[in-house]
């Protein structure tokens, strides 16, 4: 792109930034040990500045600021969109542009059991980590392996999950459940950046990775730590540099199912000699190895993962990663996944479906929504629930949840009754129904109580390694 003509436009940044993306992904895919040495002026490019722009100011965290106070508001109300562009693009072509230490804060975490960290990079750095994004992914998608679903361009844990239940379905009833103790904070940079060179040349891309990596974390106390090793959560790019660094489990894992035997006639031959075959299934740092063989085939396969991970400065948690067989049943992004008896027969299933820990979770959000003050009107505590339940049934309509749809379909009734027997403690039974009920559902106005009774549950098509690349339409590579 011309970078003396004027800023373009954001689709005309959108196409650009597409077409360059799918000729990066092509020559990775076509030569694996290809080495790009010219990267840096596509991250500086207006094109992919202005696509990373976008989607800084697009994501829900563009009103929170990093630790020079500055939102993405700010600077299109007051700085100016291309005039903030224009001096970033200068900072980073001058090698003037340094990253500044992420604002540090602790969140609760979605199983609403203790808090996790959480860093907030500056608007400034967030732009540069999209740009880097926007580059390195493509080379990196032809790389990492069909095994692998978090942060990944048209990957869902239900692939993963799916993934599990197909292969639990099929004689891989020892599951190793692997839990990486405190992965983002103990990865190692050398390590990491060892890997990241494999495809990237261009020393001064490698210089912005580094720079990220050593960017520091300010804590919520105000003093500032430096980072020597791990990727802070938070980061746009972070994600991306995990799964490089936790594509090392992957690539063995692939190695090891190609060892195996090319087809399911030649495993079942390694199976009939006394040996395992084993598969990896991973979702961002959380995996689960299904083993085809013994409990003590699980250990060693166990024990090859410490020592894959070790490298990386990574080590497996003694007290949380543990061995179970599927009639056990296992916890899995968000879903239980077990062998049963199908009722009525003599025949076992593996089913998914929504664990209790789950179904705690999401009754304490109803209970926080539905007592203390009521001053609030009806329509607004319904469009407070119904974002909580929409997204929790969406989530789990997957697996064999009716009967649990059905239950919290007469939790949040009954809450929600009583909610309003509590606000309008004068008004009689009759009355409250014939103003607040129809049909016996909760309404007022045009906004009615989300009915998690009525949402139809439907088989997660297992898809494998045929999901397709978004810069091809077919299928990704790897193993």
């Amino acid at each position: 792109m011309n970078t003396g003509a004027p800023w373009p436009s954001l689709a005309e940044a959108r196409t650009w930034v597409l077409g360059i993306q799918a000729k990066l992904h092509q020559w990775a895919t076509d030569d694996p040990d290809r080495r790009f040495a010219d990267l840096f002026n596509l991250v500086a490019d207006p094109a992919t500045l202005t696509v990373a722009w976008a989607r800084v100011r697009g994501n829900r965290g563009a009103r929170t600021a990093g630790v020079d106070g500055v939102t993405a508001h700010y600077i299109t109300a007051v700085r100016g969109e291309e005039q903030f562009l224009a001096d970033l693009r200068a900072d980073l072509k001058a090698g003037r542009f340094d990253p500044l230490p992420v604002r540090q804060r602790m969140i609760p975490k979605s199983s609403g059991v203790g808090r996790r960290r959480l860093g907030i990079p500056t608007v400034r750095d967030r732009v540069v980590q999209a740009a880097l994004l926007t580059v390195l992914e493509p080379i990196w998608e032809a790389d990492f392996k069909p095994c692998s679903y978090g942060f990944r361009p048209g990957r869902r844990a239900h692939d993963a999950i799916a993934e599990v239940r197909h292969f639990a379905d099929r004689s891989y009833e020892w599951i190793v459940e692997g839990d990486i103790e405190a992965c983002f904070d103990h990865i190692d940079h050398a390590a990491l950046t060892g890997r990241v060179r494999r495809r990237v040349a261009d020393k001064r891309v490698l210089t912005l990775v580094k720079a990220f990596l050593k960017s520091g974390i300010l804590h919520e106390d105000g003093t500032v730590r430096d980072t020597n090793t791990g990727t802070p959560q938070g980061g746009i790019l972070s994600p991306l540099l995990s799964n490089i660094a936790l594509s090392v489990l992957d690539e063995y894992f692939a190695e090891a199912w190609t060892m195996m035997g090319h087809n399911s006639g030649a495993r079942q031959q390694r199976r009939k000699r006394g040996l395992a075959t084993y598969r990896l299934v991973r979702y961002a740092d959380d995996w689960v190895a299904l083993v085809s063989g013994t409990r003590a085939h699980a250990e060693a396969v166990q024990r090859e993962a410490a020592e894959v991970l070790a490298p990386m400065g990574l080590r497996l948690s003694a007290a949380k990663t543990r061995i179970t067989h599927i009639d056990e049943g296992l916890t899995f992004l968000g879903y239980r996944i077990q062998r049963q008896l199908k009722r009525g027969t003599n025949q076992r299933y593996v089913y998914t479906f929504p664990p209790k820990t789950a179904l705690a979770a999401v009754k304490a959000k109803v209970r926080a929504l539905t007592q203390g003050s009521t001053h609030q009107t009806l329509e607004v505590l319904l469009h407070r629930l119904n974002p909580v339940l929409r997204g929790w049934t969406a989530y789990h309509r997957h697996g064999s949840a009716k009967a649990t749809f059905s239950y919290l379909r007469a939790f949040v009734w009954r809450r929600v009754m009583n909610w309003l027997r509590h606000k309008h403690g004068r008004i009689s039974w009759r009355v409250l129904r014939r103003r607040y009920l129809n049909g016996w559902w909760p309404v007022e106005g045009e906004t009615r109580l989300f009915n998690p009774g009525g949402v139809r549950v439907e088989h997660y098509r297992y898809r494998g390694s045929r999901i397709p690349s978004p810069w091809t339409g077919t299928a990704g590579s790897g193993g």
